[in-house]
């Protein structure tokens, strides 16, 4: 006689953390995807497997949670450049010549973000839970995860796309050949191009801590053995060295350095031109912190029983916001779509100075022609 199998549908750890299992034993992996618990599992997962949260680029700012309305406003003072005056024993020192100082005033202004609602809906029927032998909590987990890291990407991306065109054109170096065959080195993505586009921030130019590139960049630096890896612990003073471009101790491989530069390897970075002939690849350099995100509300679970089809569904509904800090929104659209966020006339400088906001962009191509192949 075959031994029983003891097959796993949606118990661990559903029932003894997020809820109890049906009578028949069963529990609906969607139902108890409503929970409070599951939400916040949810929503500290999102966070933790986003690379931009690694790298530091990204960071949660709490004025931008839970704000009524569809955008968010954030005061801020301008950047104070008082002009200098003489100071003498004359009746007539300073620039009013009045034997004192004239006052300068320091100004505040506003950056205005919207707040983008999106979402989506799947289902799940009974017999997969039977069929699959997996933790249907878990899977779902995951499955969110990744979606909605992905879509917020994408929205990011936008985003930059915009902003770049507009507000911050200064922080942007496009050193791309559009034409096949014309290209040479000077076009390549490479280091004097990439410490070229770090320094149009000028002194400010080390604030740039991390670089965003395109797969293909990436190979192309992982072949040319400018790419390493390490592991999150580094060197520590009891541990053995955890560090090398050969692979040797590699225990973290999801972001790089390069240069002295964190590296996040996105497919969603924009690649410009005609990709069946040469392509031109964006790269982006942020600093820490520059990119702010909140949300309207918590992550907002919502299910369905259909009977009929014995399918769960579940809608995930949720508002998130990304401020590239130093920039406006000047349109007048709410909860815009990520075509309306790439529109560069949708965008402004708030800060003075684009040196100030430690974000830039470089367009470039890669050796080997930058042709994408067809999947």
């Amino acid at each position: 006689m075959a031994a029983a199998v003891n097959y796993n549908w949606g118990t661990s750890p559903d029932a003894s953390v997020f809820g109890s299992a049906q009578p028949d034993g069963i529990a609906s992996p969607t139902r108890l995807a409503t929970s409070a618990p599951f939400a916040r599992y949810l929503y500290e997962s999102i966070y933790e497997r986003s690379l931009f949260v690694q790298s530091g680029v990204l960071a949660l700012d709490s004025r931008l949670n839970n704000i009524t309305g569809s955008r968010v406003e954030l005061p801020f003072f301008d950047i104070f450049e008082p002009s200098e005056e003489v100071v003498n024993s004359s009746a007539t020192w300073g620039d009013n010549t009045s034997g004192y100082y004239t006052s300068q005033k320091i100004t505040a202004s506003t950056q205005y973000e919207p707040y983008c609602t999106r979402g989506f809906m799947h289902s799940m029927d009974d017999l997969s839970q039977y069929q699959t032998n997996e933790n249907a909590l878990a899977h779902i987990r995951t499955q969110l995860t990744e979606a909605i890291n992905k879509h917020q990407t994408a929205k990011l991306v936008s985003q930059l796309e915009g902003i770049f065109e507009t507000a911050l054109a200064a922080n942007s170096l496009d050193v791309s050949e559009a034409t096949a065959g014309s290209e040479d080195d000077t076009n390549m993505f490479s280091l004097q191009n990439v410490i070229n586009a770090q320094y149009l921030l000028g002194e400010r130019a080390q604030e740039l801590t991390t670089i965003v590139v395109h797969p293909k960049v990436a190979a192309q630096l992982q072949l040319q053995g400018q790419l390493t890896f390490s592991s999150p612990a580094g060197i520590q003073p009891s541990s053995a060295l955890q560090w090398g471009g050969g692979g040797i101790g590699v225990s973290n491989t999801l972001i790089g350095f390069y240069n002295g530069f964190k590296v996040i390897v996105d497919s969603q970075v924009p690649v410009l031109g005609d990709v069946a002939e040469n392509a031109q690849f964006v790269s982006y350099m942020f600093g820490d912190g520059v990119i702010r995100t909140g949300s309207q509300f918590p992550i907002k679970i919502e299910t369905e029983r259909n009977i009929a089809s014995l399918q769960d569904s579940m809608a995930v509904t949720y508002s998130q916001i990304h401020h590239i800090v130093g920039t406006s929104w000047k349109a007048t659209t709410d909860h815009p779509t990520n075509t309306q966020l790439a529109t560069k006339g949708n965008w402004e400088l708030a800060y003075t100075d684009p040196r100030n906001v430690h974000a830039v962009r470089l367009v470039s191509n890669v050796n080997g022609g930058g042709v994408i192949p067809t999947p």
